[in-house]
């Protein structure tokens, strides 16, 4: 991931304005860092069936990041979950204002398109990673699972709701990046096979984000714990003990399924996804 972090860094959003801070904004969270999990994923594909594509696959894995990091600094604001911690670092409605923050998530958004759109593909995949990257991120996916989280978040859901919520919320841009990269390397039946792995990836990862919430401290997490309690979280709802054994046998599933993954893609994937597979286990 050196090569895709140089990418980034090299190729950070730039504004012409005359406003005082809005660029520097725009690279605030970018330059912070986080996960790097999604691009990740959509370069190991990329690499495990063709390397030589790899270079123009950081475009497709920078759209990926860009529009991640608008929801991240969306869901922080005080209308939302009111987090002053991101990536270690202070929220931007904390360190600007709450204007500038939602300002910065609209222009990330919409730059994560623009970014696809000058991506050294056909038209046609262009057009499929747009797509893709829409449908996911957008009214019928990760907005959605927002708005459902937000909505009723001081109203209990059945655990079956709340896994809806989540696989919305949170799964599917994790399931559009392995789809993405199998898209870019023409491998579109394996990316419907790769897009449900990474459903179950993306619920797994928001139960063991709900488990470091009431486990881990802020300064270990990087953003702000503790913070769940009116929210419908899986611990909220079954409580520590049965979410852990919920993250447990979604876990031994997903290590299982990878298992049989062809072996080029198994070998490229398997370092990154056994480390968070079980992350709630350490």
């Amino acid at each position: 991931m050196h090569k895709f972090e140089s990418f980034l860094l090299e190729n950070l959003p730039t504004s012409n304005s005359i406003h005082p801070t809005y660029e520097k904004a725009l690279q605030e969270m970018l330059v912070a860092g986080g996960k790097r999990f999604r691009p990740a994923l959509l370069l190991g594909v990329v690499k495990a069936f063709n390397p030589l594509m790899l270079d123009g696959a950081r475009h497709a894995a920078y759209a990926v990041e860009l529009l991640h990091t608008y929801s991240l600094i969306h869901d922080d604001l005080p209308a939302m979950d009111d987090s002053p911690l991101r990536r270690g670092k202070p929220t931007l409605h904390v360190v600007y204002d709450e204007v500038t923050a939602i300002l910065t998530g609209d222009a990330l958004n919409t730059y994560s398109f623009e970014v696809l759109s000058k991506a050294p593909f056909s038209d046609y995949t262009r057009i499929q990673l747009i797509k893709e990257l829409a449908s996911n991120g957008g009214l019928n996916g990760m907005v959605l699972g927002q708005a459902i989280d937000c909505y009723f978040e001081n109203t209990p859901l059945s655990i079956e709701d709340v896994k809806v919520l989540h696989t919305n919320k949170t799964a599917k841009l994790i399931a559009a990046s392995l789809k993405m990269g199998a898209i870019i390397v023409g491998q579109e039946k394996l990316g419907e096979k790769l897009y449900e792995f990474g459903i179950k990836l993306g619920l797994l990862f928001q139960i063991q984000d709900d488990i470091l919430d009431v486990t881990q401290s802020s300064a270990e997490a990087g953003k702000l714990t503790g913070n769940d309690e009116d929210k419908n979280s899986f611990v909220t709802l079954i409580g520590l003990d049965e979410t852990m054994r919920e993250a447990n046998t979604l876990a031994d599933e997903l290590e299982d399924e990878l298992s049989n993954f062809d072996e080029n893609l198994k070998k490229e994937l398997s370092s990154l996804l056994t480390k968070y597979i079980n992350r709630h286990r350490n």
